[in-house]
């Protein structure tokens, strides 16, 4: 009757008890008969057990139990419904809902799950951080990116740099283009400029000259992708010759296109509106601009100029559009084409002229590679008085230089053994060979200009046909002069006396498109026998006489602005007049000043030269 009434609350520890003293009496009885052997025919007993504690039992029985029961085992031995004495009438046992015996296993789930939780927010976090990291670091070796980092101008937003933005726009194909020719100059311009503390937009400079194309050539005699005229270059000590043209250098027109912005930036105050201005159209003329607008009162900002060209009214909103688009390059839907930070190049130090063939063949690149990266050479070698630097795809210069090492000097340039014939001079000579009297002077040691039949000269000529050398100056002019056009091609040997002016009028052409066709600037002079190419639209009426007469009003006045380096006798050995005319023309005096104003008349027929 005891054990079937129902326990208190709290009292469950209680009914356990009878049942430990049974099992606990049990296992002392297993321990007393440990000696017991197994019975003669190997037969197991099954133990039985009374309810005043008697047991018959086995020895393998004391093998079945445990010495000890846990806590936890006598837990659930007390939770289990199916507890073989829960079927019998010894007890009616009921579990206290407000007391769960499995409290401390659920605080330890829910503890576990937090730390789960916590856990997998933290590896989130770090796959967030990691992933940042990996962006920042592909940013860091973006060279547009370092681009974006650099930029110092102050954004303009009005309708000129809208027009020149939508226009980039409607061409994404041109910005493409441009991207693939900067890939292997962009890095080091901006290190350039990074090292002078100057905005990196002016790195899209090149952009807007020559879409950073390295043999640009411009009417106005510009040339290289800074777009350096001749005067410019050589007031900014670049050398140009026969051999060279150091406006096509990538590192000496970088160089010096680099100096000239900052200079410019000074001269007119910080303003790099102005100073982008004056690059375009000189700072004469951009001074003079601005004094116009200050005497009347107005402002002198670039924007609000009005005595400038219109392609400088162009030309600075073209560069703050380019930086409107390569700023946001999402907005615009523009895809940058890759560009690492690291030039893609290395320079290699030569002591002598050496064949750009022969070069190209030591350093296992094609010649058209070489002229990529060295565009600065006009001809078939280095120049002879240097530089002698050359430009090679990276991991191509250490076997060029073992290679190179290997060749003589003498055996790095071809030698020609020349005999000297009757009525021969070091003009005819020099022009059999494609190179220069002074060259032919120098390595024979000629003074003066009369040479000897029957003697010998060696002259130094190209290692392969000069066909080979497609990107030398004459080759790109040839490449240009055989492009088909519209109209009747005709080929027209310039004489004496004859210009650009002169030959456009007697084939109804303009002299651009003559300039255009032949590879040359309309204010280029040009030499007898010189080949022209001309595209007409009719047949000619009438014969072209090579010998043109006089042009009727042969002196053409005209007014020149004096720029900085210029002096009387360059203005006059340009325009083939002499400087005591100047001098007489226009009131000056010993020196001349930048943005003065020259009235010249010039004999048109002699600007040929």
């Amino acid at each position: 009757m005891f054990l079937k009434q129902k326990p208190l609350q709290g009292d469950s520890n209680l009914l356990l008890m009878p049942l430990l003293v049974l099992i606990l009496t049990g296992c002392a009885t297993l321990e007393r008969d440990a000696e017991i052997e197994s019975t003669a025919d190997g037969a197991v007993a099954t133990p039985v057990a009374t309810m005043a504690g008697s047991e018959i039992e086995t020895p393998q029985f004391k093998d079945l139990m445990p010495r000890k029961f846990s806590t936890d085992f006598l837990k659930e031995l007390s939770q289990s419904r199916s507890d073989p004495y829960a079927s019998q009438d010894f007890f009616d046992f009921e579990q206290d809902p407000d007391v769960p015996l499995n409290l401390n296993i659920e605080f330890e789930v829910e503890q576990t799950e937090l730390a789960l939780e916590r856990q997998l927010r933290e590896e989130a976090e770090l796959a967030a951080a990691l992933k940042l990291s990996l962006l920042e670091a592909s940013r860091k070796n973006n060279a547009w990116y370092r681009l974006q980092q650099g930029m110092q101008l102050t954004s303009v937003d009005n309708k000129r740099v809208d027009a020149q933005l939508k226009w980039f726009l409607d061409h994404p194909g041109y910005l493409q283009r441009v991207m693939e020719r900067a890939r292997p100059i962009l890095p080091f311009v901006l290190d350039e400029l990074e090292k002078r503390n100057l905005p990196s937009e002016l790195a899209l400079l090149p952009i807007v000259e020559s879409a950073y194309q390295a043999f640009a050539y411009s009417h106005g005699r510009a040339s290289g992708m800074w777009q350096i005229i001749p005067s410019t270059g050589r007031f900014l000590g670049l050398k140009q010759n026969w051999w060279y043209d150091g406006r096509r250098d990538i590192i000496e027109s970088t160089h010096a296109a680099i100096s000239y912005l900052d200079s410019l930036a000074k001269q007119f105050d910080g303003d790099w509106e102005l100073a982008l201005a004056a690059y375009n159209a000189g700072p004469g003329k951009i001074r003079n601009a601005v004094r116009y607008n200050k005497k009347r009162k107005r402002k002198t900002d670039f924007w609000h100029l009005t005595k400038i060209r219109n392609e400088t009214r162009a030309y600075v909103p073209k560069l703050f559009a380019l930086k409107e688009i390569f700023s946001n390059p999402d907005k615009y839907q523009l895809d940058l084409v890759p560009v690492g930070n690291e030039v893609s190049y290395e320079v290699v130090e030569l002591d002598g002229q050496i064949d750009l063939a022969l070069a190209a063949d030591l350093a296992g690149i094609s010649i058209n590679e070489l002229y990529q990266l060295n565009p600065a050479f006009n001809r078939w070698a280095t120049a002879p008085n240097g530089p002698h630097r050359l430009l090679l795809p990276l991991g191509k210069a250490e076997e060029f230089e073992r290679r190179v090492a290997e060749v003589p000097a003498s055996k790095r340039i071809n030698w020609v053994r020349h005999k000297i014939r009757n009525g021969e001079t070091l003009s005819h000579i020099s022009k059999k060979y494609r190179t220069t009297v002074r060259l032919i002077k120098d390595v024979n040691k000629i003074r003066g200009h009369r040479i000897r039949a029957g003697k010998y000269l060696m002259i130094p000529t190209a290692t392969k046909s000069l066909k080979t050398y497609t990107l030398s100056e004459n080759s790109r002019k040839t490449t240009i002069q055989n492009t088909n056009r519209s109209g009747k091609k005709q080929v027209h040997i310039v004489r004496s006396g004859q210009s650009l002016w002169s030959i456009s009028r007697r084939y109804g052409v303009t002299t651009k498109a003559l300039a255009q066709w032949n590879g040359i600037a309309p204010i280029d002079t040009l030499s007898v026998g010189q080949k022209l190419v001309v595209w007409t639209r009719t047949k000619l009426a009438h014969t072209v006489s090579l010998n043109q007469a006089r042009p009727d009003n042969a002196l053409h006045a005209l007014r020149y602005t004096v720029r900085k380096g210029d002096s009387l006798y360059l203005i006059a050995n340009r325009f083939n007049i002499r400087v005591a005319d100047i001098k007489r023309w226009n009131r000056v005096g010993k020196y001349l000043q930048p943005g003065q104003r020259l009235k010249l008349y010039v004999d048109i027929t002699s600007q040929s030269g």
